[in-house]
């Protein structure tokens, strides 16, 4: 399985606890993409920028869109702006691949009731990531509010790579509410003119 789908799955599981909306988790899944096409040498980072290394399909659905996506000349697009891109309804296509692949499914029995992830190895292997504490997983995690972040940050021995992605992800999540916000006191002022008499 890639991040993406154990973040995925890790988040879907802790939706009752700890609900993550949908366009904060597209924003982590995207910055997962560009850890997991790093880890396969599709791409790498150079300064901020997407800067992608021979053409390859990684076995993946998801991830080979996701590098049959990346910007081949340059400028190379920055981390930030293909968060924004790419993670425009990504949660929603990684709840139809994983539903699509068995891995998340409906109770047959309760009627409207959501998708949940089926006891698989998929979701075993998420949830070990997830126990284990380990560092990509729990980072992203923690930039869209499902964990805590880890004291001290991010630890070193994980490279720039990650801790660039894994804070930009964060920087963008922060930047998505504010943005939420701004439109909540635009709507109330809105209705409290109507209102008036």
């Amino acid at each position: 399985m890639t991040t993406a789908q154990d973040l995925m799955i890790v988040a879907i599981d802790m939706a009752a606890a700890r609900p993550v909306g949908q366009g904060d988790l597209s924003l982590a899944l995207a910055g997962a993409e560009v850890l997991d096409l790093v880890g396969a040498g599709v791409l790498a980072l150079d300064g901020g920028l997407l800067v992608p290394g021979p053409p390859s399909a990684p076995s993946d659905p998801l991830l080979q869109e996701a590098a049959s996506a990346l910007l081949r000349e340059p400028p190379y697009e920055s981390v930030e702006d293909w968060l924004w891109r790419r993670g425009r309804g990504l949660a929603a296509a990684y709840t139809a691949r994983l539903e699509a692949d068995g891995v998340l499914g409906r109770p047959r029995r309760l009627i409207g009731a959501r998708t949940a992830p089926v006891d698989s190895p998929a979701r075993s292997g998420a949830t070990a990531r997830w126990t284990s504490r380990e560092p990509v997983l729990a980072g992203l995690a923690a930039a869209v509010g499902l964990r805590e972040e880890p004291a001290g940050g991010l630890p070193d021995a994980l490279g720039e790579t990650v801790v660039t992605v894994v804070a930009t992800v964060a920087d963008a999540v922060t930047e998505l509410e504010a943005v939420r916000q701004r439109r909540s006191i635009e709507k109330a002022a809105f209705d409290n003119v109507w209102r008036a008499p």
